[in-house]
């Protein structure tokens, strides 16, 4: 695309910065000079995408190698969409211009499920055949990674590769096997997948097949010799030496995030029994007090920030937080550089740490405790007291805050409406804090934020049901309720159909593929934001593909069942899984392993303790 054409382009649409790409940091090559061409494609807006860590990390790696190009596609906007469409351009790269049918390889970032119609949308604005079955030679292998191809299988047969766990060692070794296979002479699609079948951490779909028994997932069996039976996400154990950028590109436009990352560590210890993250992402890795303050003096130096975050599942448990923070204060005071915790726990110690950052202690702070009572608390392994959330809200009405916000979830596996109830409680004690407490100001504000549980794979409540879409809204309305009359306090809850789809999706196997097709044909697109968002299209597609998605959402299986996801393995072994499952109907805890010793989740490569993992459901 000429750069004359582009601009005329740009002059059309709402938000033009989006497709510019001509920001500080951004990567220029010859594309006809490289070996390989890689698109990096996010399935949501610039401002979204240029906010991901794991996105700017790939980035900078990928272009550290001199044989590769790799360049930034986003989803367009509803406006450049209906340019594109109608004038039959293709979606192209923000660096070269390059159409996404042109490259070699494309390469999605898979964060969140109701991204999926978004991938869809791109790969068919890109001139991209949807289907893997249905390209030829010359068209691009599309590969995906992140949280959400831990579970690929609603996605299946639209990619020809998945990249399970850290991407920062596979990465360079998928580069190099295509730059070799294109050096030989190219060939079929399939030789080149079975070549990079065989690095540990690549999931090749097409190669395995999905057996159901009386409309359940039975099995899943491969379909040629030689490949794993069983693929385990990669982990980059060394975080101390792996790469980091020290260079981010800086948008032009204001992007959700805009400020300089700097991730202290990665995975976490607390085994919240709900959250994805912390048991996918284990074991625990550090950086040391010196890289850490080496990196952030480099990347604020490139990039001109003037805030610092200090990233991870939960940096107040980075084990020198406060001497890192003490540190890079002395480190940037001349430069006028904020820091900023961007999650915290629900107590006085995070507390403190957040007002050592953040010099406007008129602001508000946010804290998680996710369940009102704390007997459902114990379900779901928050170590966080009452006492602890109210001392905390006492700190911050005593320091002059202007507001607590407190995350909640409703519908946690054995939830009452005694336990919402409670949510109201502990909103009317924060308020009422304002009476009892001497405070620097006037008046204090409750923020109350409910989403929705939603069962993940690979976490000890995957075989636990989400709460019937009528209930949860029933219970949206009994916290509602609960709520009026408490001055002080604002209420905002998570879209309930949005949360259904998520788990729908979450718990998925390749039968959804079609329907994720239909509702995209149909017009779903970005359907993380709400206002794009059409619950009716997505009962349709259902409908007309004769699924039903309660199937998903709500099954609730033997732990001895087989899984769709069971052929995947994140380190952490199925019996842990299931001991931390009963552990959780029976109201009991599980430790911190930092700090209480191993819990015998099995992880290999584990500086606590080395188990045994494994998958379960191949044959």
């Amino acid at each position: 695309m000429s750069n004359h054409y582009l601009g005329d382009l740009l002059e059309r649409v709402r938000k033009p910065a989006r497709y510019l790409g001509k920001e500080v940091n951004a990567v220029f090559k010859n594309p006809g000079q490289v070996k390989v061409h890689l698109a990096l494609a996010f399935p949501d807006l610039y401002e979204v995408g240029m906010s991901h860590l794991g996105l700017k990390i790939l980035y900078a790696l990928a272009n550290r190698l001199p044989d590769v190009y790799a360049e930034r596609v986003f989803a367009p906007g509803a406006d450049m969409e209906e340019i594109l469409r109608g004038e039959n351009l293709p979606l192209f790269s923000l660096e070269s211009n390059t159409a996404l049918q042109n490259f070699d390889l494309v390469g999605f970032s898979l964060q969140y499920e109701l991204s999926y119609t978004a991938v869809l949308n791109m790969l068919d604005l890109g001139g991209i055949p949807l289907y893997s079955s249905e390209r030829k030679e010359a068209d691009p292998f599309i590969l995906g990674g992140g949280p959400t191809a831990l579970n690929p299988e609603p996605l299946a047969p639209f990619f020809d590769f998945f990249v399970l766990g850290d991407g920062e060692e596979v990465l360079p070794e998928i580069l190099r096997e295509y730059a070799s296979w294109k050096d030989k002479g190219r060939g079929k699609r399939e030789d080149f997948l079975e070549i990079i079948a065989r690095i540990p951490g690549i999931y090749v779909p097409g190669f395995y097949e999905p057996v159901y028994s009386q409309g359940n997932f039975s099995n899943m069996r491969p379909l040629k010799e030689n490949v794993p039976l069983c693929i385990e996400k990669r982990t980059v154990v060394d975080l101390e030496n792996a790469f980091y950028p020290e260079s981010f590109v800086v948008p032009y436009m204001e992007v959700v995030h805009d400020r300089a990352t700097l991730e202290l560590f990665r995975g976490c210890s607390r085994g919240c029994r709900f959250c994805q993250a912390g048991f996918t992402y284990r074991p625990v890795r550090e950086r040391s007090l010196n890289k850490l303050k080496e990196l952030a003096g480099a990347i604020i130096d490139n990039t001109g920030y003037e805030e610092l975050s200090l990233s991870s599942l939960s940096s107040s448990d980075y084990s020198q937080i406060e001497k890192l923070i003490d540190e890079l204060q002395d480190q940037f005071q001349q430069q006028d550089v904020s820091l900023s915790l961007p999650s915290l726990r629900a107590d006085v110690f995070a507390l403190k740490l957040a007002d050592k950052v953040q010099r406007n202690r008129t602001g508000g702070v946010t804290f998680a405790p996710e369940a009102g009572s704390q007997r459902l608390r114990n379900v779901i392994n928050k170590q966080v007291t009452e006492d602890e959330i109210l001392e905390a809200a006492a700190q911050a009405v005593k320091a002059g805050r202007s507001h607590i916000k407190l995350y909640f979830m409703i519908g946690l596996p054995t939830e009452t409406e005694e336990d919402l109830r409670e949510i109201a409680g502990l909103a009317r004690k924060i308020s009422g804090l304002r009476r009892t407490v001497k405070s620097k100001r006037r008046p204090f504000k409750v923020i109350i934020s409910a989403s929705t549980f939603v069962p993940k794979p690979h976490t000890p409540f995957q075989w636990e049901p989400q709460l019937d879409l009528k209930l949860i809204k029933e219970r949206q309305e009994l916290l509602r309720q609960s709520l009026r009359g408490v001055k002080g306090v604002d209420f905002t809850w998570h879209e309930a159909g949005m949360s259904f789809l998520e788990a729908v999706f979450a718990r998925g196997d390749r039968r959804l593929a079609p329907v994720l097709e239909r509702a995209f044909r149909m017009g779903s697109r970005l359907d993380a934001w709400s206002d794009s968002f059409d619950f009716s299209l997505w009962e349709e597609a259902f409908k007309k593909e004769g699924i039903e998605p309660e199937y998903y959402a709500y099954f609730h299986p033997e732990t001895s069942a087989p899984l769709p996801w069971d052929h995947i393995s994140t380190g952490v072994s199925k019996h842990f899984l299931i001991s931390e499952y009963k552990k959780a109907l029976e109201e009991k805890n599980t430790g911190d392993c930092r700090k209480n010793g191993c819990a015998g989740c099995g992880l290999e490569n584990c500086p606590i303790q080395v188990g045994e993992a494994g998958c379960t459901t191949i044959s």
